[in-house]
């Protein structure tokens, strides 16, 4: 393999991505300006202008061959508009498919936002508004990357593959069946996910494993009724309070899952200082840290379990009544190795298993992600953390990431010879899906120039494995 230092003009791409880098911002500011939420309680036009606007953006580019296409969703319907661009390879060249999405999530309660939410907002180095980090800087990272390589890399013929997708916020309900669907339009040797985060402001990441995820439903029966708490309180106790009880079997003393069967690790090679994650996190003074050992494998490498929501009356409209029924839901984060359906079979078994004086329990599995580790051996994989190293000038850290990107793993079923790469572009401080979301600006530039490195490198180096098919 040539060496990229030797064979990438690095100076000529930085160079020029700065060169470009207003636009870029400029282009990126124009996308956050428009509220592209994919849930059905809101407005499917602004969707649309979404795709709209990207596609126009990719256009930009050169690419002339830029479609929106749909595709069902699992359960019927419809799904969001994604944008799918390609430029085909040359002879002897690779394909990168390039993912981001361009949908967002909902701006919650305007009073906690010191911005507009769709208005960006620069306020010293960060860009505020949501989807300025997650993810329309995503795509733009994709799109300046290949006019930079464009501009300054004669004879580019690695074959580039925009995939812009329009629902992830929502959960990606058509992903897999839009990958089956355009196979053969997104087929490559290389997909880069830039969806992800880095180390923290001024050192990149690249991520090399994220936990799966497994949820479920569960509902607490002990009365066929409501009933009045002063005559009948005693002998019963009312649903929420059995619900509390199996609640508090999900953690040991340590505050450690103890749900029998489920994976868990200890290998991260990078030191997560406590002091930094309780910033990090908002940890309020004097709380108590739940779980054992190192914190980045407690976040990475070992499951979690957390009640995301729960049915019953708000504390304003209570009376003295007996409960009869109460529902919660239970998200499990998933180590890597962990087999989601083997895990809902442990969570299932765990709640059978209690001793909840007779009442009636069902679960109800209602979403499952498989985790994923990466082959950091791959030449792509080195090329990418030379192309980090250089452009921030520091060395990148492989990360773990406790969050989970589901669709990852129909990408690897899908197209099961390609190599991914995750990537991204924000960092602990950009609050994606909270208000005040933003993003460092230093660092997008920078992120530009690392994946145009990247593409510079793959159009010398090819990968290790044949090509995909040449237009």
């Amino acid at each position: 393999m040539s060496t990229p230092a030797e064979t990438v003009d690095v100076e000529a791409i930085a160079a020029r991505v700065r060169e470009e880098f207003s636009r870029t911002l400029d282009d990126l500011k124009s996308l956050v300006r428009i509220p592209g939420v994919a849930w059905d309680s809101f407005d499917a036009e602004d969707l649309a202008r979404s795709a709209e606007e990207v596609a126009a953006l990719v256009r930009s580019t050169g690419i002339e061959d830029v479609q929106i296409l749909t595709a069902e969703k699992e359960g019927g319907g419809t799904g969001s508009p994604a944008v799918v661009a390609r430029r085909p390879a040359k002879a002897g060249k690779p394909t990168i498919m390039l993912y981001a999405h361009h949908d967002v999530q909902p701006p919650g309660d305007a009073s906690l936002w010191n911005t507009p939410a769709f208005e960006p907002t620069q306020v010293g180095d960060r860009l505020y508004g949501r989807g300025a980090a997650d993810d329309k800087a995503g795509i733009m990272v994709h799109i300046a990357s290949l006019r930079a390589v464009l501009n300054v890399v004669e004879d580019f013929g690695v074959g580039v593959t925009f995939f812009f997708e329009g629902e992830e916020e929502a959960g990606s309900p058509s992903f897999r069946h839009f990958l089956e669907k355009y196979r053969d339009l997104l087929v490559a040797d290389a997909i880069v996910v830039a969806d992800s985060t880095n180390w923290k402001v001024g050192t990149p990441a690249l991520t090399t494993s994220l936990r799966g995820v497994c949820a479920a439903e569960v509902e607490v029966r002990v009365l066929e009724h409501a009933v009045h708490s002063g005559m009948f309180g005693g002998p019963v106790l009312d649903a929420p309070t059995i619900a509390a009880r199996l609640i508090s079997t999900f953690h040991d003393d340590d505050g450690a899952v103890a749900i029998d069967g489920l994976v868990s690790h200890e290998s991260a090679e990078v030191d997560y200082p406590e002091a930094d994650f309780r910033q990090d996190a908002s940890v309020v003074e004097g709380y108590r840290l739940a779980g054992k050992g190192a914190l980045a494998d407690r976040l990475w490498n070992k499951p979690a379990l957390s009640i995301i929501g729960m049915d019953i009356p708000a504390v304003e409209v209570s009376s003295n009544t007996l409960l009869p029924v109460a529902r919660f839901k239970v998200s499990i984060r998933l180590a890597p190795g962990q087999d989601t359906e083997q895990a809902a079979n442990a969570l299932t078994r765990h709640i059978e298993a209690q001793e909840v004086f007779g009442a009636h329990v069902t679960v109800d599995i209602t979403e499952s992600g498989q985790p994923f580790a990466a082959d950091t051996t791959q030449p792509v994989t080195q090329a990418c953390l030379w192309a980090l190293q250089q452009a921030w000038d520091v060395a990148p850290v492989q990360i773990g990431v406790g969050g989970s990107i589901p669709f990852i793993a129909d990408l690897r079923d899908v197209f099961a010879d390609a190599q991914i790469l995750v990537t991204g572009v924000e960092d602990p401080d950009s609050r994606a899906h909270s208000a005040n979301e933003s993003l460092h600006v230093g660092d997008f530039e920078r992120a530009v120039t690392a994946e145009a490195l990247l593409l510079a490198q793959m159009n010398i180096q090819g990968m290790s494995q044949g090509a995909a098919p040449v237009e």
